[in-house]
């Protein structure tokens, strides 16, 4: 037996083209089942195994995506991570994963395109117009995942994004905790510069401008579990408190639920409501019974691969998809306004 199988070697055996056996190992390739037998056979018997990356050179394909995180401390991500993953091997591709700090994403887009990579899914993080000119000189598709492009009108032009309807979502909370009879209601922000913060920000405060009322207090966490436990301590260290806090994701709304009850002595809901968004596992814990928003990964994952497809193919330009989004009730927010709250606002 040859220690370096051919393509030529399975075909002679199998007694097809060539090309009959390239098809049969191009996921989606059209060959039929009777083709794809005698290939396999063939190829098991003399233990024959594609080479990737022979293929690529001549397909001009890599079937390679890269995937960039900024952090992996959000539980939103691991899940962003299997689903994607899972959906592109489906069909054929494989992920290579990079790890970035916010500030150095360049740096790492700059190394990602020496893999010739067919693709790039930046999550929870950025693309600088500079990047985006090179991204679209070497004809390799970005799409933002839960992130907008930059105002630029070049970076706008060239990355698409995916996002859930943040604005929406920011309303829907507000709604909720003002039909509660919550009336001091904070914002415990993530990230400043990020678009998802602003959004979700943006819709929470036109409902409380809309009703007459400002919001009450707000900090920033940075999207981090200690960033929001200082953050919950700065909004509650002095009276009167907030009755209700809108936190700009899980994992700080959390950090925020222990604050609140193992330090401050608070009980949620009665004396505080607290509203999460993302719908992570962790926020269906009995710990925690987090009221949030629901982010479909699912949903925003199908988007995205869509996206990279129709890109890949040439076949649309840029464009930003919204995916809806829902709030989902558990135990951090009363269900029916106190009796007191009524009584003032009769």
């Amino acid at each position: 037996m040859k220690l370096n199988v051919t393509a030529q070697d399975v075909a002679r055996l199998a007694r097809v083209s060539q090309s009959a056996v390239s098809r049969t190992f191009t996921p989606g390739a059209s060959v039929s089942e009777e083709t794809r037998n005698k290939v396999m056979l063939a190829a098991q018997t003399l233990g024959y195994r594609p080479n990737a990356l022979a293929r690529s050179l001549i397909t001009r394909r890599s079937r390679i995506i890269a995937l960039v995180m900024s952090y992996l401390e959000n539980q939103f991500y691991p899940l962003v991570i299997e689903k994607l993953s899972q959906k592109l091997q489906k069909q054929g591709y494989h992920v290579l994963m990079f790890i970035s700090d916010l500030d150095e994403a360049d740096a790492v887009l700059t190394e990602i395109l020496q893999y010739q990579v067919d693709g790039i899914v930046m999550a929870s993080t950025t693309l600088s117009t500079a990047l985006a000119k090179t991204c679209a000189d070497a004809g390799v598709p970005v799409v933002l995942f839960n992130r907008v492009p930059d105002t630029s009108a070049l970076a706008r032009h060239s990355t698409s994004s995916v996002t859930s309807n943040n604005y929406l979502g920011g309303r829907m909370v507000a709604e909720l905790l003002l039909e509660r009879g919550y009336r001091r209601l904070a914002f415990l922000a993530g990230l400043e510069n990020s678009s998802t913060n602003q959004e979700r920000e943006r819709g929470f405060n036109d409902v409380l401008e809309e009703a007459g009322l400002a919001p009450y207090r707000r900090e920033v966490g940075h999207y981090s579990f200690s960033g929001a436990q200082e953050a919950t301590r700065k909004l509650f260290c002095s009276g009167p408190y907030p009755d209700a806090v809108f936190v700009a994701n899980d994992h700080m709304a959390i950090a925020a639920m222990d604050v609140l009850r193992l330090e401050l002595g608070l009980r949620v809901p009665e004396d505080v409501g607290v509203v999460g968004f993302d719908d992570v596992p962790q926020a269906a814990w009995g710990s925690y019974r987090l009221t949030t928003v629901v982010q479909s990964v699912e949903d925003m994952v199908s988007a995205t691969v869509d996206l990279l497809h129709e890109q890949m193919q040439g076949e649309v330009n840029s464009r930003n998809v919204i995916v809806p989004c829902r709030i989902v009730e558990r135990d951090s927010v009363r269900l029916h306004p106190s009796p007191d709250t009524a009584k003032s606002h009769q």
